[in-house]
């Protein structure tokens, strides 16, 4: 029997608490103990903490519509922060065994799709108006609403636009792949490798962690990406004192010369509410708002729910317990991460990780958020990983996020057409926004012309309406002299 089937059909009489913190968090109550909470804890923590790593190279390798780049140990510094202060309050406030730290997909939008049209100040601020606004629907209900607007098929195919957009970018940043220059005069946009095939030492490590990372994860090693990036970086370091190489982008590998640092909050606080609407069309301002909003608040429901089954939390209903609060703490994460400047902050799958451990409670999350704060300290141990040892991890997440698609009905052309244009658009247009738009533009076109219009909830007509505008923004702004 497994650990869910057991706390799933614990008996009603739960056996009595042993003191005042087993009574808030209610772990002999959920049948586990402290034991088990603190092991769920470091579980969590050793799956999730390659987002240290990751979240910095992905918003760091961006540059805003100024050229600004944002400082690598600084970012440490606010992914850690954010991650460690909202995994406790969603311990203590929410009491479930669910991790946050910064989304990936997420800080994929803030760094290709808001800040190359604006400064990385106003791209936070967006960040927090998403986490308002999901608050709000969550205390207003709405989220019903919106939950049954989008067809469950169509959000999976997001889910899986996202994870091919997120390995192409691992494929691009690590140089497997490149453009074409324009001067090689060929339709062709991009080729393996700087020149055609692959060169140099860089690259190889890439190779490397990719196969490595493949091979964890078939063996269901735990803590598989956080192994492969920690292993190949060591490779990455012994090969850069060994060979000469001329760069490995934006961060060299080599043994930093103290571990131990103090935390900068220099990003902390930087940040722009309205300063985004100055820079871009206020039509596509609200379009990239409704992304972040979008893929923030269906994953978080997605991921809470599934935790919480994995747990044997869900009630006879199958809901979870006190979901607006949580929905709520979510929501306040998004807020939390644009503040800090570390992209949006959301629920993490990786808790399964903690669950498999026996973790039941928000206790586990004390020790989770406190190992967060720990690696607060540790920047200059984290800054050593190259982008080549870190993109491993984008394509592992892409093949994770790929697996959605099994869920698609594609023999439904109703439904598989917009799904695919979803999926496709992503990588091909470098866009997530323009992805979710094809999607949805032709999804409502498809149900009118089967006679089936009524079908399409009236919030799904709003902003596919949106997103006319937002792809024919050209010839509007001709029509109206705008331009």
């Amino acid at each position: 029997m497994s650990d869910t089937q057991k706390v799933a059909g614990r008996p009603s009489a739960a056996p009595p608490a042993v003191n005042s913190l087993d009574r808030y968090f209610r772990v002999s109550e959920r049948g586990s103990t402290f034991g088990r909470e603190i092991r769920g804890g470091f579980a969590t923590f050793f799956t999730m903490a390659y987002i240290l790593v990751l979240n910095p190279i992905i918003l760091g390798s961006a540059k805003d519509k100024f050229g600004h780049q944002l400082d690598t140990g600084q970012l440490v510094t606010a992914t850690a922060l954010v991650a460690c202060v909202m995994t406790i309050i969603m311990g203590v406030g929410g009491n479930l065994p669910l991790a946050i730290a910064a989304g990936l997909g997420l800080n994929a939008v803030v760094a290709f799709q808001l800040a190359p049209l604006m400064s990385w100040a106003d791209a936070m601020g967006l960040v927090v108006i998403e986490g308002v606004l999901i608050c709000v629907l969550v205390l207003t209900g709405l989220r019903e609403a919106i939950m049954n607007a989008i067809p469950q098929q169509l959000k999976q195919a997001i889910g899986v636009g996202i994870g091919l957009f997120i390995a192409f970018i691992g494929f691009v940043d690590a140089g497997f792949v490149s453009r074409i220059p324009d001067a090689a005069n060929t339709t062709v946009p991009v080729q393996l490798g700087a020149v055609g095939r692959l060169t140099g030492w860089p690259v190889l490590v890439f190779c490397l962690g990719v196969l490595l990372t493949i091979a964890l994860l078939a063996r269901r090693v735990k803590g598989a990406i956080l192994i492969s990036i920690v292993t190949m970086t060591v490779v990455a370091i012994v090969i850069n004192a060994a060979a000469d190489i001329k760069s490995w982008g934006l961060t060299t590998p080599k043994v930093p010369d103290k571990v131990v640092a103090t935390p900068d909050f220099g990003l902390v606080g930087h940040f722009s509410l309205f300063g985004a609407f100055g820079e871009t069309s206020a039509i596509t301002v609200i379009l990239l708002i409704f992304t972040l909003i979008l893929s923030d608040f269906f994953d978080a429901m997605g991921t809470i729910v599934g935790i919480s089954a994995e747990a044997g939390l869900l009630d006879e209903k199958g809901q979870v317990p006190g979901i607006g609060r949580v929905l709520f703490i979510d929501g306040a994460a998004a807020i939390a991460g644009g503040v800090g400047s570390a992209s949006s902050n959301t629920a993490y799958i990786e808790s399964a990780a903690g669950v498999g451990e026996g973790a039941r409670t928000g206790f586990a999350n004390l020790v989770t958020g406190g190992l967060f704060g720990l690696a607060l300290f540790l920047t200059p141990l984290l800054t050593i990983v190259p982008l080549q040892a870190a993109a491993p991890a984008l394509i592992a997440v892409g093949f994770l996020m790929m697996t959605h698609v099994k869920h698609i009905d594609w023999d439904r052309y109703e439904i598989a057409i917009p799904a695919f244009l979803t999926i496709a658009a992503m990588p091909f247009t470098y866009s997530i926004t323009d992805g979710i738009g094809a999607g949805f533009l032709s999804y409502v076109v498809i149900k009118t012309v089967l006679g089936r219009a009524k079908e399409v909830n009236w919030l799904l007509w709003g902003v596919s309406a949106l997103f006319l505008v937002y792809f024919a923004i050209d010839p509007v702004e001709q029509i109206l002299g705008v331009k």
